[in-house]
């Protein structure tokens, strides 16, 4: 993070989540630099499975900032929501004519960090 000291931000972590990369940043994208009442008002109108899920990592790091460094529920601001890859099932699915494919199920990761803005 430029231009903060670690006392200065809260980040929460959400791992092993089944669905892709690709489809979690899609939420992502809407939650960067927005403040947090706001993000959690585009969580609640979102129709995507995955957001109720993003919707809990998000209340979660607003209470790792209330409780654990005192912060102003009210002043914080999402500066970063990273998506990353993680582990990866590989399934077999069969197919016609005595052939078989490969199926990848793939995991997903996401950090969400937020900031308390200055008056």
């Amino acid at each position: 993070m430029l231009g903060y000291s670690s006392s200065d931000f809260v980040e929460a972590k959400l791992r092993m989540l089944r669905i892709s990369s690709q489809k979690l940043n899609l939420v992502a994208k809407e939650l960067r630099g927005l403040a947090v009442v706001d993000a959690l008002g585009v969580l609640s109108g979102m129709r995507k499975r995955v957001s109720l899920d993003v919707k809990k990592l998000l209340l979660s790091a607003v209470a790792n900032a209330e409780n654990n460094f005192g912060m102003d529920v009210d002043r914080l601001r999402v500066v970063e929501a990273s998506v990353g890859r993680n582990a990866l099932m590989k399934r077999l699915d069969i197919r016609g004519r005595s052939r078989a494919g490969r199926r990848r199920k793939e995991f997903s990761q996401m950090r969400i960090v937020l900031v308390q803005e200055k008056d």
